[in-house]
């Protein structure tokens, strides 16, 4: 006979799960804990902010930053490259794998959500919910109240502009933005050129 998933192995395998399950309910009490210890230190114990931070999320690397107030709801299921930096008030419901790739800038206010309910009304009143994980590539920034939803996947070289609401996959090297988000144009060098001759970049 089939062994019988719990809510968790549910959860993470994408299926539908109950989210006020016991195991469920204590882990998301154990990782509150930690944010809100790691919320409420001094601004100058970075040190150990960033132990909470390490202890908190499934992986990290050498370089980080977070800036508090920070929310998410397991931590184990996140994991950030190097070079990772985000602004005040990131939110991440991570009841699926969310996975940042090196040199991320998260603005301030973004939300990043796996969790979804179902739209008919009779399963929502059941509490079912499903999770759907999201994959953010290398050097990506994105700005300021950007929203991403579940099952997003967004490329490397990409700037999701403030505001956005990402509904869908965002391929590589594009600036992209509007709600909902949709690609604008493709990012070249005349970005940098720009840079380098209008701010004296190297002078």
């Amino acid at each position: 006979m089939e062994k019988q998933l719990t809510e968790k192995e549910k959860m993470l395998a994408g299926k539908a799960y109950q989210a006020g399950d016991n195991e469920l309910a204590n882990d998301r009490l154990n990782a509150r804990e930690i944010v809100f210890e790691f919320n409420n230190l001094p601004p100058k114990q970075i040190k150990q902010r960033k132990q909470l931070i390490k202890k908190l999320f499934g992986k990290t690397e050498t370089m980080f930053y977070v800036e508090p107030p920070f929310r998410c709801d397991y931590g184990y299921n996140i994991e950030v490259g190097d070079h990772f930096y985000s602004n005040f008030n990131l939110t991440i419901l991570d009841c699926a794998k969310v996975s940042i790739g090196s040199h991320a800038f998260i603005g301030p206010n973004v939300s990043i959500y796996t969790a979804g309910h179902p739209l008919h009304q009779h399963l929502r009143d059941q509490e079912h919910e499903w999770a759907q994980p999201i994959t953010i590539g290398d050097s990506v920034w994105l700005g300021g109240n950007v929203v991403i939803n579940p099952g997003v996947t967004i490329g490397s070289n990409v700037v999701i502009g403030s505001g956005s609401v990402v509904t869908k996959d965002i391929p590589d090297n594009v600036f992209a933005a509007g709600n909902p988000c949709k690609v604008i144009r493709e990012i070249t060098d005349a970005d940098k050129d720009f840079y380098y001759k209008n701010f004296k970049l190297g002078e």
